[in-house]
């Protein structure tokens, strides 16, 4: 009798320390299963081209948000009106939690300059979810090993240099504004829709530098390809301290750019608490983190009052900015 029973006890110590191994075994970021979602299909919108910042965003984002949301995330890319076509787009979709715009200052630009039919404020913030950082960068084959470098060049060589930037109404576009005329140089700029596009003229050398975020410059940097000269943060990056800001060489000219997630408007707080619990818990999934850290991409999570507040607080300055600069009355 005894034997039989202490072989259920030496069983079940078997059977517990086989389920206590099988859990440990299971991966850090897998957690309990998804919760479940409104809809079972995502789609995140942005008016940058393939491989553009925002692009990039959205889709690494994408790429780990069903580990905690039951739902499959699709990017698309809808090009036009520096971002007012995707705007419209987004606004008129149901606001079931089935599309999202991917936000970024230019937005917030596009509507002050252009004046679309469908604004920013045609959206609600829902998100804000990363501060990231704007840098200069030139081809590796330059000569350029600094911004005076290309200053001096633009002087001594007018009408022959060429600088690249995204859209006519983006942060990136007005960096590369202040920039000129913080060196006190006339030069023309170049805008494209998004900045796979100016990174095409930067390699061939149709420009001499360009503006662009780490993320979406990080396969060309790791190529070798192209060299940074400066951002144009506060502060240097964390995950690049020898590169210098703009303002240490000195050029005051500092730019600070967002990244978040919008909806159309009706959107149930529900959703986008949903959201917001969702995209804190991805944020600290070791494999994502070494992702947005390696693109020098610092966390930022407001949720929706706390973005709502945070976007007009943005387009209140950018439209005094626009002032300040002569671009609107």
């Amino acid at each position: 009798m005894k034997s039989i029973v202490g072989l259920k006890v030496a069983l079940a110590l078997s059977l517990a320390c086989l389920s206590l191994s099988q859990a440990m075994a299971q991966p850090a970021s897998s957690g309990a299963a998804p919760a479940p979602y409104p809809v079972s299909r995502v789609t995140l919108v942005t008016h940058s081209s393939p491989g553009g910042g925002t692009d990039v965003f959205l889709r690494d984002l994408g790429k780990y948000l069903p580990t905690v949301m039951k739902a499959g995330f699709a990017v698309e890319n809808i090009r036009g009106g520096s971002g007012a076509k995707a705007i419209a787009n987004v606004a008129k979709a149901a606001p079931d939690g089935s599309m999202f715009y991917g936000t970024t200052p230019t937005y917030i630009q596009t509507t002050l300059l252009s004046k679309p039919t469908v604004g920013y404020d045609g959206l609600d913030p829902m998100l804000i979810v990363f501060i990231d950082p704007e840098v200069i960068f030139t081809r590796a084959e330059s000569s350029f090993k600094s911004l005076q470098d290309v200053m001096t060049h633009a002087k001594n060589n007018p009408g022959k240099s060429r600088w690249g930037s995204s859209n006519p109404a983006s942060l990136e576009r007005i960096g590369m504004e202040k920039l000129a005329r913080a060196g006190g140089v006339k030069v023309p700029i170049v805008s494209h829709e998004g900045g796979a596009d100016q990174m095409i003229g930067v390699l061939n050398g149709t420009y001499d530098i360009g503006i662009g975020e780490i993320q979406e410059l990080q396969g060309q940097l790791e190529a070798g390809k192209i060299r940074l000269l400066a951002t144009l943060s506060e502060k240097r990056l964390s995950g690049i301290p020898q590169l210098q800001t703009a303002k240490e060489q000195g050029f005051d000219v500092v730019i600070r750019k967002f990244r978040g997630i919008a909806a159309p408007k009706g959107l149930p707080d529900s959703v986008a608490k949903t959201w917001e619990d969702a995209v804190r818990k991805v944020l600290e999934i070791p494999a994502y983190k070494a992702e947005y850290t390696k693109d020098s991409l610092t966390p930022m999570l407001l949720g929706r009052e706390a973005a709502r507040k945070f976007t007009a607080e943005v387009a209140a300055e950018t439209a005094a900015s626009f002032k300040e600069m002569g671009l609107t009355k």
